[in-house]
Order: C-alpha cells, then sequence, then structure tokens
C-alpha cells in the first residue's frame, strides 16, 4: 500500500516516570528539538496512560508529567511548533485503542519482549493493560495518521506490531486508512551508558545516582559525576577502532560527540593521546555548557506549574484537531452509529 496520500508527521511519547537524563536528552529530546524546523508536524505526547499499567503515586505522576514537559521545552522543543501534549488530555487515543484490542491477535501480545521482560514470571498478577498497552501504542502513533516515528533499538518491535495492526484493519475493512508507518532508526550515541558501567545502559532505576547525569543536575552535580566517571588506565587511542573492549572509554567519547555535535572520529582525532584526567576535565567543561541551561530552565518552568498545565492543555486541543476526525472515520468504517 502506498503511504503518498497521508501527510507526513512525526509522532513520539515518553513516559512520565522521573528523572530524566543525559540519555533521554541525547537519545530523544535533543534530536527532537533538531528535527522540529524539519517542515514536518512533530506531534510529542507524554503517555501518562502508558505510566499506571504499574502502580504509580498520583503525586508523583502530576509531578513527572509536568517535569517532562518543563524537559521537552528547556531541551529546545517550542509548543507553537510542535503539539506537546499529555496523552490522557486526548481521550481519542483511549477510543481508537479498544478498536485496536478487537483487532489485535493475543498470541501478538504474548510475544512482545517487553511484556515478558516486565510481567516476569508471576505473568498472571501483572495488569491487563501492561499486556496490552502496545495497542494503545499503536493508538497513540495512528490516531495522528502518523508517517514516521523516532525509535531506539528496544521499541523497534513495537512499531513493527503497530504496521500489523494498520495492516489488518485495513485489510479487514477493505481500505487503505491508516498508513504504514516508518521507523526512524536513530545512530550512534542514542544508547547513553552507565557512567559507572560502560556495559550498562544509563537508567533512572540504577540505585546510585552517580551512575547518570540527572537533566535537574546543576553545574557542580555535572562536572563532578563527569569527573568520577568510571574509565581504563590507557590514553585515549590513536583511532576510533582503539575504543574497542574498552566500554567505559567509549561511552565518554561518544557523549562528548554527541553534546558537540561531531563525530567519535574527529573527538579520538582532537584527543589522541590524552589521559583520562585530562580527557574528564574538558568533558564536564562541556557538558556543564550544554546541560547546565537545561537544568536551571525547567527549575524555571517548574515554578509556574499552572503554565506548564496551560502549555499541555493547548496542546491538547491542537491533538484533538487532528485526532477527533480519524477516530470518527474509524467508527464508520466499523459500522458504529454515531449522533
Amino acid at each position: 500500500m502506498s503511504d503518498a496520500k497521508f501527510t507526513p508527521r512525526v509522532f513520539s511519547g515518553i513516559q512520565p516516570s522521573g528523572d530524566l537524563h543525559l540519555g533521554n536528552y541525547l537519545g530523544a529530546l535533543k534530536r527532537f528539538a533538531d528535527a522540529q524546523n524539519q517542515g514536518i508536524l512533530s506531534i510529542y505526547c507524554m503517555v501518562d496512560l502508558h505510566a499506571i499499567t504499574v502502580w504509580q503515586d498520583p503525586a508523583a505522576l502530576t509531578r513527572n508529567t509536568r517535569e517532562l514537559c518543563a524537559g521537552f521545552i528547556a531541551s529546545g522543543i517550542d509548543p507553537e511548533k510542535s503539539i506537546l501534549f499529555n496523552q490522557s488530555q486526548v481521550p481519542e487515543h483511549a477510543q481508537l485503542a479498544w478498536v485496536f484490542n478487537c483487532v489485535a491477535r493475543m498470541g501478538w501480545m504474548g510475544r512482545m519482549t517487553q511484556w515478558k521482560d516486565k510481567s516476569g514470571k508471576n505473568a498472571e498478577a501483572a495488569s491487563l493493560g501492561l499486556l496490552a498497552y502496545p495497542a494503545l501504542m499503536a493508538a497513540d502513533i495512528l490516531v495522528y495518521h502518523a508517517t514516521h516515528v523516532p525509535v531506539g533499538e528496544d521499541q523497534k518491535q513495537h512499531l513493527e506490531l503497530t504496521r500489523d495492526i494498520a495492516a489488518k484493519f485495513n485489510h479487514d475493512y477493505g481500505v487503505e486508512f491508516f498508513p504504514m508507518t516508518e521507523p526512524v532508526i536513530e545512530g550512534a550515541a542514542t544508547r547513553v551508558m552507565n557512567l559507572q558501567d560502560g556495559t550498562k545502559k544509563m537508567s533512572k532505576s540504577d540505585p546510585s545516582d552517580k551512575t547518570r547525569i540527572n537533566l535537574t543536575d546543576d553545574a557542580d552535580a555535572i562536572a563532578r559525576k563527569i569527573k568520577k566517571a568510571k574509565t581504563d588506565p590507557d590514553p585515549l587511542p590513536e583511532t576510533a577502532e582503539g575504543l574497542e573492549n574498552r566500554p567505559e572509554a567509549r561511552n565518554l567519547v561518544n557523549i562528548w560527540a554527541a553534546l558537540a555535535e561531531t563525530t567519535v572520529d574527529d573527538v579520538v582525532a582532537q584527543n589522541a593521546g590524552k589521559m583520562f584526567g585530562y580527557f574528564k576535565q574538558d568533558l564536564a567543561d562541556l557538558a556543564v555548557e550544554k546541560l547546565a541551561p537545561i537544568s536551571g530552565e525547567m527549575a524555571r518552568l517548574m515554578q509556574d506549574p499552572a503554565e506548564i498545565d496551560r502549555i499541555l492543555g493547548r496542546g491538547a486541543e491542537r491533538a484533538r484537531e487532528i485526532a477527533a476526525p480519524i477516530l470518527a472515520q474509524t467508527y464508520d468504517i466499523v459500522g458504529m452509529v454515531r449522533s
């Protein structure tokens, strides 16, 4: 099926689970900001309905949603150029998800890697939402007829399921209504690794705060964590190939390249032979230059939650202008009687 008839749109969502960190910034938020001037409407969603597939403290969920919105804006997302909203304010997501629950097959859901990982050995005790949430993810994307979704490796399977659901709906009803959404696979430096173990992805769930740089960290904390990051005793190599089997060294070089918007080869050439003590000092200066303004702007925005709520409410209105007609057409195709 050709998707030429669909208006190009980008959709992406992030769970408001708190503690945004450098990996979220380099892997998602910075890329979103860089992409919003390409002339394609970008729709960015705080997926709070996904968050409650596991229990959330209500006050924490409220704060985390606002903090995520602040993180988007502080990272360069302009809520006038892009659409920025939280999922639960646009009921069309959940309404289309129910239709997709009836299109998707149980076998598809059971094969999802994240379901297996998160439900563990006690799947009987997991929420139904945790099993079914890939159908909601498909609805998040397809309720806007989004043509492109930026995804990391861990989300490719869910986008494949979205395409399966779209294809089955189109086939079952003899229409070409939903697009075959294309993944936008991000390149190097999408995966920012743990500052104390370069073989593990940077994560908010690690009990040690020194393993990550939080977007709320001030300049002193950013510099301190970089300087105390684990490295090996050897100097920087002459070429990027010399970083092989040196995960901590590779991670810091990747971070430098991403923050400076340059290549790993350029970073290595610029620092060849330098000991890591000096390299980390220079990287700390670069990280503070790039990240401290973001943490400062997030703090400023969080002092005015009413303004954040206004931005999210306006974003939801704009999102519904697109989503409501698509849901209505879906109901017409299925044969639901509407007034």
